[in-house]
């Protein structure tokens, strides 16, 4: 054990920069965020300028050492975190090329279909664990290469932009490899660069920095960093994670059986492996975990408590959320016959379709605003048992428990619809500070206060309520096969939908 002092957890998500300064025990002593602004240039596009991360965290780190009147000498190691598959480009010279190109960019689609010609789909996923899609970094760096020659020409470095913010933190290029795995530059079984891939999409590999698992240190704070931050040159930092490996490790899902399910806007199905399974459909993200010799997998719903954030701003925005919700209570499992699709902004599992869209199926006049509230609570329900099928499928084994965390955690309604569609005992724990809290445990491990990742997280993280499932299992067990046959049966429709919008788009510009 070290002497006494504080663990200092890092978050750079699309919204804010994030400083997070945790003790030794694991409590949280006090955080700062600094506002992030997302720049939309054109139709599908999402970039952020790497300069405002640095200055963002700059100002969150000077916040939480003030807040906590402490000095950087106090912070015995540092955690970094934040959004995956990002593009940061850089020149010789360590300068940016280009605003970042982020993971909720959907221009690549032509990229995309280019690395499966050029590796084949099926090889892809046996390499690297996923398909081609979007929001990877891989098909960024092709979409640069075609759009954009001359800057290209000058690109010597990729990072993601927690490790931009590294860079700039320590001087030194380095990646952890829970996002290496998320650029689809890896091979998933060897947790390292693949040369096969890179040679097949014509990127060098001297671009692309070393790798560290989540809790070795990989770098220390530079004396210029440390003049702009406040904390001591040396200070070392971590590997860390991405932002959902990180959050597991956050709510303590680093054992197989423990399932992380985020149920925020978008909804998250984070399962720990101790192998590097694979989905080999690809329809399951397959990455490396922020510790080493652990795998997890990762479904990803796009609209989860988003679609009743959407429902209520939409149709009841002059009603709470309890007002909403509670009524809901009184309809019996499956609303009656009234089903919804999630779908609001396309969906990545199991339906990797940016097409896809939101629906209401089955109304008659005797549903009320509570059937279509109901409906909506089991429709984000059914759709993130799909990933649970999945990864079950995929090999995973029993699922002991479930760690829900997110907004929609705080409904005992919906937590208990979903304990009673999954089938599963669901706890909430007493962190509620994601990502950044579980970057801090890494920083925590790689300081020596603790031996592993798994005694960090005994330590810092307790139980705080259980929903076990009730006498609606059985019910739903026969409600989620009309559920699953919804998508297939309107896809086709979802695609001719998406064209004549398309064509009333073009008339009204010429109008």
């Amino acid at each position: 054990m070290t002497s006494k002092g504080f663990l200092l957890g890092l978050d750079i998500s699309t919204t804010g920069a994030k400083a997070l300064l945790i003790d030794e025990a694991g409590q949280v002593i006090t955080s700062a965020t600094t506002p992030l602004t997302l720049s939309t240039p054109r139709p599908l596009w999402s970039e952020q300028d790497p300069h405002a991360w640095w200055n963002g965290i700059v100002i969150s780190i000077r916040q939480v050492l003030s807040d906590a009147s402490i000095d950087g000498n106090a912070v015995l190691a540092i955690g970094l975190t934040g959004q995956m598959h990002g593009l940061v480009l850089l020149d010789a010279h360590g300068q940016v090329l280009r605003p970042a190109i982020l993971w909720n960019d959907q221009r690549t689609g032509e990229q995309c279909d280019e690395i499966r010609r050029r590796l084949g789909r099926e090889r892809l996923i046996q390499i690297t664990g996923n398909d081609a899609l979007t929001g990877f970094t891989a098909p960024k760096i092709l979409w640069v290469q075609q759009n954009e020659p001359e800057l290209y020409e000058q690109a010597r470095h990729v990072l993601l932009p927690k490790d931009y913010v590294r860079f700039r933190l320590t001087g030194e290029y380095a990646m952890d490899r829970a996002g290496g795995s998320g650029t689809i530059l890896f091979d998933l079984k060897k947790r390292t660069w693949s040369d096969e891939v890179l040679q097949a999409l014509d990127i060098p590999a001297a671009w692309l920095p070393p790798t560290f698992e989540g809790p070795e240190v990989a770098s220390r704070v530079s004396t210029e960093a440390a003049a702009a931050t406040g904390l001591a040159a040396g200070t070392p930092v971590v590997g860390g994670g991405g932002d959902q490996a990180a959050q597991a490790v956050g709510v303590g899902a680093v054992e197989p059986g423990i399932i992380a399910l985020t149920l925020g806007t978008s909804g998250v199905v984070f399962a720990a492996t101790d192998g590097p399974l694979i989905e080999p459909e690809g329809r399951l993200h397959a990455f490396c975990h922020a510790l080493p010799d652990r795998w997890h997998f990762m479904g990803v719903m796009l609209s989860a408590a988003g679609s009743l954030q959407w429902y209520r701003e939409t149709l009841a925005p002059d009603s709470s959320f309890d007002d909403l919700v509670n009524p809901a209570s009184g309809v019996a499992p499956g609303s009656e016959g009234l089903f919804f699709l999630p779908y609001l902004t396309g969906e990545r599992t199991p339906h990797p379709d940016p097409l896809a869209r939101g629906a209401w199926v089955g109304l008659t006049v005797r549903h009320k605003r509570e059937h279509l509230t109901r409906s909506v609570l089991e429709g984000v329900a059914f759709g993130l048992k799909d990933s649970f099928m999945l990864i079950q499928g995929a090999g995973l084994g029993a699922i002991r428990q479930v760690r829900v965390s997110g907004g929609g955690a705080k409904s005992a309604l919906w937590l208990q619809i979903l304990a009673d569609v999954l089938n599963a005992e669901l706890v909430t724990v007493n962190t509620t500070e994601g990502a950044a809290f579980g970057a801090a445990l890494l920083a925590a491990v790689g300081a020596g206060v603790h031996a592993d990742v798994a005694t960090a997280c005994e330590t810092a993280i307790q139980l705080t309520g259980q929903t076990l499932p009730g006498d609606a299992v059985s019910a739903y067990a026969d409600i989620y096969p009309l559920y699953r046959s919804l998508y297939p049966a309107l896809k086709d429709e979802f695609i001719s939908v998406a064209g004549l919008v398309e064509k009333q788009i073009a008339r009204s510009a010429k109008a």
